[in-house]
Parts: C-alpha cells; sequence; structure tokens
C-alpha cells in the first residue's frame, strides 16, 4: 500500500549552511548541536537508503525547528525562510520518487512578510501548506495581528501543520527558572498544541473560517485524551471563574459546543509507538481527519525507527482497509490535492 507521511522534517544543505553563517541565539545553537548528531537531516543519500525499508514510501517534508523567527530579528526570519523554501522546492523537485511536497517555513514575527511568503511559496515554488509554531516569542497565535494571516490561507486553501515550540526557559512551576529532566519537551510541547487549539476554538478563527486547514502534530496532542473535559468540561465555561474574572473566559461568540470545535482539526499519527494512543485519536478525529505521520528523524534511531512503529501501530489497530488507505495515503492525497 502506498504510504505518504505528512509530517516529516528535513534541513535542507544551503539552509543549514545560512543557518551556521549566523550569529549565535541559543536556539541556532541547539539546532546545531542536533544536526551533526542526526546526519539524515542533511544527507539525502543516507535518508533514501532508510526509507527504501518501507517500500513504496514517500515524504511531505519542512525545515526542522526552531522556527526562522528564533534565529534573529525580522530581516533574518525573512531571508531564512525564503532561503528554506527555495531549497525545499529543489529537493522536491529533484526526487519526486521520496518527496511527495513540502511546507513551507514562515517568517511568523512580521505578518505581512509570512503572508507574502506564503503566497510566493504556494503559487509559485508549489509548496503544499506552511508549517507554524505554537507560539510567536510567547505570544499566543490568536492575537489580532494573525488575523489577515488566517484569511489568506483560508484564501489559498492550504494545510497548516502546526509544530509545538518551547524550551528549557519554561519552567515546570512559577517558583523555578528552568525546565528540569526535559519536561519542557516530553509534556510541554504537547501542552503548548493543545493550548494553540484552544486559544484558536476560543478566539472565533474556526468559526470565521470554518474551511481552515489545521494538522496538528502529535495526534492532537492530549484533546483526544481529555475528551471528557474538552466537551462536558467546556459546556461548563465560566462555571469555575469568579465574578471579577469573567473578561478571562469571554471570548468569540460561538455558534457550536467547543467540543465539535476542536474535531475540525486533522491530527497526524506522530505517537512514537504508542499504539493504545493511536487508537484514541482515530476514535477521537474520525478516520477521515488523521494523516499518516511519524516525525522523521527524531527517533533513537536517527530516521527509520518512528516510520517503522507508526506503520506497525496502523496495520496493529483493527482498521478496516478503507480506514487504513484513508490514513495512509487518501486523506493527504485530497488535503493536499495531490
Amino acid at each position: 500500500m502506498e504510504k505518504i507521511d505528512a509530517f516529516c522534517h528535513v534541513m535542507p544543505r544551503p539552509y543549514g549552511d545560512r543557518l551556521f553563517a549566523l550569529p549565535a541565539t541559543p536556539a541556532a545553537a541547539n539546532i546545531r548541536r542536533r544536526i551533526s548528531k542526526i546526519p539524515s537531516l542533511v544527507d539525502m543519500d543516507l535518508r533514501f537508503a532508510q526509507m527504501d525499508e518501507f517500500g513504496d514510501y514517500r515524504q511531505v517534508i519542512n525545515i526542522c525547528a526552531p522556527p526562522p523567527e528564533d534565529l534573529g530579528p525580522p530581516e533574518t526570519s525573512r531571508m531564512m525562510a525564503r532561503v528554506g523554501n527555495e531549497a525545499l522546492a529543489d529537493l522536491v523537485a529533484r526526487h519526486p520518487d521520496r518527496f511527495a511536497g513540502f511546507m513551507a517555513c514562515l517568517p511568523m514575527d512580521d505578518t505581512d512578510a509570512a503572508i507574502a511568503e506564503a503566497e510566493y511559496a504556494c503559487k509559485q515554488l508549489g509548496a503544499l501548506g506552511v508549517q507554524i509554531y505554537t507560539h510567536v516569542h510567547g505570544h499566543p497565535m490568536d492575537g489580532d495581528r494573525f488575523e489577515p494571516f488566517y484569511r489568506k490561507m483560508a484564501e489559498l486553501d492550504a494545510l497548516i501543520q502546526v509544530h509545538p515550540c518551547r524550551n528549557a526557559t519554561w519552567p515546570d512551576y512559577p517558583a523555578e527558572q528552568y525546565s528540569k529532566y526535559e519536561i519542557w519537551w516530553v509534556f510541554g510541547w504537547e501542552y503548548d498544541l493543545s493550548a494553540f487549539m484552544s486559544r484558536i476554538v476560543f478566539s472565533g478563527v474556526l468559526e470565521r473560517y470554518p474551511a481552515l486547514k489545521f494538522l496538528i502534530h502529535h495526534g492532537g496532542s492530549m484533546v483526544p485524551h481529555f475528551a471528557g473535559r474538552v466537551g462536558p468540561g467546556w459546556d461548563q465555561l465560566g462555571e469555575r471563574t469568579p465574578d471579577d474574572q469573567r473578561e478571562l473566559v469571554e471570548g468569540y461568540p460561538l455558534t457550536k459546543r467547543p467540543l465539535d470545535y476542536f474535531k475540525m482539526f486533522y491530527a497526524d499519527t506522530a505517537l512514537f509507538g504508542a499504539g493504545h494512543a493511536l487508537r484514541c485519536v482515530i476514535d477521537f478525529f474520525g478516520s477521515d481527519r488523521v494523516l499518516f505521520g511519524s516525525d522523521s528523524p527524531f527517533d533513537p534511531e536517527k530516521g527509520p525507527g518512528y516510520i517503522r512503529s507508526t506503520i506497525r501501530n496502523l496495520e496493529e489497530t483493527g482498521l478496516s482497509d478503507a480506514e487504513r488507505t484513508a490514513i495512509f495515503n487518501g486523506n493527504v492525497r485530497r488535503l493536499l490535492k495531490l
């Protein structure tokens, strides 16, 4: 069966070369260190050899974290996004048998530039959509400044991949300065995704643009696993809030239950081999809103591990042939117009 992996990361050499030439920032220093330990981010021959294990298998690629806006001031993020998108387009053009397409990176610290880059990437470079992150320098993605961006993405009818983004400077407790034991990654990234979804729902982005297509990384994160709190819990929005804090629960006027909006998101299967969690994701979103995605190459094997475990989970989860086909290739073909 054809398998199209909808959420994979690369570091094209032109982008990597510019990255290593930039003035040092904490985010740049961290990814430079990680690249040296995951050669298949850059070495396409190694990557293709790893992909051969999976037969009729292609990837939709994006540039790995950090987001361009974490690499320097807006002029740097604009430059890095353009370099990255042209390099991604070149990879797809040279290897169509390996890469089904790419998702553009955007300089989200400059909304006008992000809109312009999305149009350029989608209309001229052939990008299938864009990748954004759960915040911009700690600012939530439901701010007024992002409204034109969502309006443009609805107009382009392009997929928006959403990737989490925090580091050890986001502490686990208010009394501390840093997160310990990489809690910021294991649980913090999943909270980031869930908070992003919540702010998109209650700020009315999906009410105003119901055709927007958000692909949430890591199986829609916490939402499927806490559907009772998202459903009956948020049906009681405001019951836990004192009268003098009513502004904290007053959002855009919604016409449906909060739970119904959360079911409008799409989710990938990047759950790192947790088959029971994958079943929960499919039960919540439905097999028509789940896309095969592995998060390759960030597994302990540095490439094939998460692909292999995700395929095994999907084959062992008790899905019908039609459901498996939809998740492995049908949904991504439909959403990305492949």
